[in-house]
């Protein structure tokens, strides 16, 4: 999957969504704008307030109106001051909330994605989207457009009142004014290829790092650490790099607008003393020119950091849009509700292929009965474990129809299906938090006296109470200080409370000791009674009693009955794993 749209929508477009996300603060939003109005003069009139003083007052020895003017200028200040510090806690945040609802809304995003998705994505980019990019959406009402509207604005009352003091001097200041504008747009070029560098490494940095972390296990028993080490010192070269390109453009970019307000500075001191002396000009314009330069050329520097930072902002908001646009997600309609399943499966004629082009089930079909057990036995990479997935919809069929209790799985609000039907999966993924929580998964409709008593019900209940704290244990990151036994039997008391209509075991004792499978095995009895059940495994002690057995193969079932009529078929696929095992077993 790309890490960026295909075709990128336009900065109006990506702007006017982003904007709509500001409706529930319009307040906020409203006086932002309207502080930006405001502070254009108040910030712009201290240096025409300089050319009066000098001019009207201190010229003509007038120490009341001088005072006078004084007052005005320092409450100009002091007011200036107040509304700089509210524009600039209004418009953080104004971001701060606008990036919390986005936030929320792509991680929403993100929990409705369809098993296939995640399949070719990697962790990474969501994390870089869901955090680095949406930090950078934040800066575009911090930094971006509004403080760009009232940069603008400031500008042009500036220059009004340039050219309303002197037009001379303005023009003569405005010489060099070209420059800065061709040493502005090449910044902002330069910025701009930096920062996409930097967005891009900044991924693909969240990539690694999540991948090579979750996996440190394999690096360390196979001793890769070395080379891994060397894979993330090339990205982290490529991304200080880019960084740095960033800085350059910086380090260029404001020595030269220094020297360009130098030489307009210059420009007018020269000509302004001139006219100072012929009498053109007169002290107070000359006082004030230094004023008005500075607050002409402090917006125009900063303008183009600050288009900048609204353009990065747009494009990490593309890339946050492109998540949301995704296609790839299922409605779970979670207000509905339906009465419990019978239980009855069917598949008929069922394809499936996870690329759209591999087949990995052929012709898929067999029938469980409500109440009855399935068990499905074949050589890894068969498809056990793809017609498991295919049955709650983690992934949808290619051809064919899955029905249950005579009714097609499409038919069912996914939250629906997925609520009936049970799983115990060979690979159980624990959550940081309690061993309570791990087991309701945060449902306030599970008590825990039901966690209890789901427990005790296949014999879990006893090593959970020798944990430090019991059912409040905290289990540590993907459970890695409890054993895989212990694991598995918390992830049997999941599948329990949550009352399944049907259960599927898959591999579930591939994993673990052989007291704990013991203990397992007395409990899958009380587990499937009175629910359909699918049962997926190498050890065939597993599905002794299973109602009916499915050899499969390659994607195609092989064999079909039970245990006896299987084993009584001469060189049978089932009978020859059947006797491979148990040979296994005594030796």
């Amino acid at each position: 999957m790309s890490d960026s749209p295909a075709a990128p929508a336009s900065g109006i477009v990506i702007l006017k969504r982003l904007f709509a996300f500001t409706r529930p603060y319009v307040g906020v939003l409203s006086i932002s704008a309207l502080l930006a109005v405001v502070l254009a003069p108040l910030g712009s009139v201290t240096p025409y307030l300089t050319h009066l003083m000098v001019d009207e007052h201190i010229m003509k020895s007038d120490l009341p109106g001088l005072q006078k003017m004084a007052l005005i200028f320092l409450s100009v200040l002091v007011v200036t001051t107040i509304l700089r510090y509210y524009f600039a806690i209004l418009t953080n945040r104004l971001g701060q909330n606008v990036v919390r609802d986005i936030r929320i809304r792509v991680f929403s995003k993100i929990l409705s994605f369809r098993l296939s998705y995640f399949d070719k994505t990697a962790v990474g980019t969501n994390t870089t989207r869901t955090i680095n990019d949406l930090e950078s959406v934040q800066v575009v009402f911090s930094e971006g457009l509004i403080t760009i509207v009232a940069d603008i604005l400031s500008l042009l009352t500036v220059l009004g009142l340039m050219f309303y003091t002197s037009v001379k001097l303005t023009l003569i200041s405005l010489v060099s004014f070209p420059l800065l504008l061709i040493a502005s747009y090449i910044f902002k070029e330069s910025v701009k290829a930096s920062y996409q560098r930097v967005r891009n490494e900044v991924a693909r940095m969240n990539s690694f790092l999540q991948e090579h972390i979750s996996g440190m296990r394999i690096v360390q028993i196979f001793t890769a650490e070395t080379k891994v080490a060397s894979k993330f010192r090339e990205i982290n070269r490529e991304y200080t790099q880019a960084n740095l390109d960033g800085i350059f453009a910086y380090a260029v970019f404001f020595p030269v607008v220094e020297i360009i307000s130098a030489a307009s500075l210059g420009f007018m001191i020269w000509w302004g003393a001139q006219g100072a002396l012929e009498g053109n000009v007169t002290v107070g314009q000359l006082v004030a020119f230094p004023m008005f330069l500075s607050r002409l050329f402090q917006p125009v520097r900063m303008l183009a950091d600050k288009f900048n930072t609204l353009q990065m902002g747009l494009i990490a908001a593309g890339r946050v849009f492109h998540l949301l646009d995704l296609e790839e997600t299922e409605p779970l309609s979670l207000s509905e509700k339906t009465d419990r399943l019978k239980g009855e499966i069917e598949f008929q004629q069922v394809k499936f292929s996870y690329d759209g082009t591999t087949p990995i089930l052929k012709d898929i079909s067999f029938r469980v009965e409500p109440g009855h057990s399935l068990a499905i036995v074949g050589p890894t990479g068969s498809g056990k474990t793809s017609i498991i997935s295919i049955l709650n919809r983690l992934y949808d069929i290619s051809a064919g129809r899955i029905l249950l209790d005579g009714k097609d799985i499409r038919d069912f609000p996914l939250s629906v299906l997925r609520s009936r039907i049970g799983f115990v999966l060979q690979d159980v993924f624990l959550f940081q938090g309690t061993v309570a929580d791990n087991i309701s998964l945060n449902n306030p409709d599970i008590s825990l006296g039901t966690i209890q008593n789901a427990a005790r019900s296949i014999g879990a209940d006893e090593f959970i109470q020798k944990l430090q704290g019991g059912y409040h244990f905290k289990v540590a990151e993907r459970g890695a200080n409890l054993s895989m036994g212990q694991r598995q039997l918390i992830s049997f008391v999941r599948a329990l409370v949550y009352e399944p209509d049907i259960l599927v075991l898959d591999e579930a004792t591939s994993s673990i000791d052989t007291q704990t499978e013991k203990l397992i095995q007395e409990a899958i009895p009380k587990l499937i009674a009175g629910r359909t059940s699918i049962l997926i495994a190498h050890r065939l002690s597993t599905i002794r009693n299973a109602d009916h057995i499915i050899y499969l193969e390659k994607g195609e079932i092989k064999e079909s009955g039970n245990q006896k009529e299987l084993l009584s078929i001469p060189d049978g696929y089932f009978r020859e794993l059947y006797e491979s095992h148990f040979h296994y077993v005594q030796v």
